[in-house]
């Protein structure tokens, strides 16, 4: 049987409201990824790739509240983006910091379980 990394977000922890938007995106939105599932997201690491899955889900058009910023998901750094996956994804606004400081935990979860260009992996938000 296959290892499958999870990354874990907590409601109640560092990024609760990045956890809130993935919790929502995967159960309102039945979007890739969900803890429990098979539907995985897989890594993407062609940086233009992940500008324009960026850009697409959160474009320098939409209006960012003071202190916040846009939130894709699924991420920008998957096959599973708003640009490379099927069109359908989510996007909120948080605050920044969060946002900020939750992508350089993906980064991490990266780094630490060695997923590298098409590996699978799942994400499970915990209360």
């Amino acid at each position: 049987m296959p290892y499958i990394p999870e990354l874990v977000y907590s409601k109640s922890g560092e990024f609760p409201e990045l956890a809130k938007h993935i919790e929502y995106a995967q159960n309102t939105k039945h979007l890739p990824g969900k803890h429990g599932t098979t539907k995985y997201l897989t890594r993407l690491t062609d940086k233009a790739k992940i500008k324009k899955n960026r850009n697409k889900a959160c474009p320098s058009s939409r209006h960012r509240p003071a202190g916040k910023e846009c939130d894709e998901y699924p991420f920008a750094s998957t096959w599973q983006g708003a640009s490379t996956g099927d069109g359908n994804f989510s996007w909120r606004m948080i605050p920044a910091a969060q946002s900020r400081d939750g992508g350089k935990a993906l980064g991490n979860f990266y780094l630490y379980n060695r997923i590298t260009e098409k590996d699978r992996f799942l994400v499970w938000i915990k209360s």
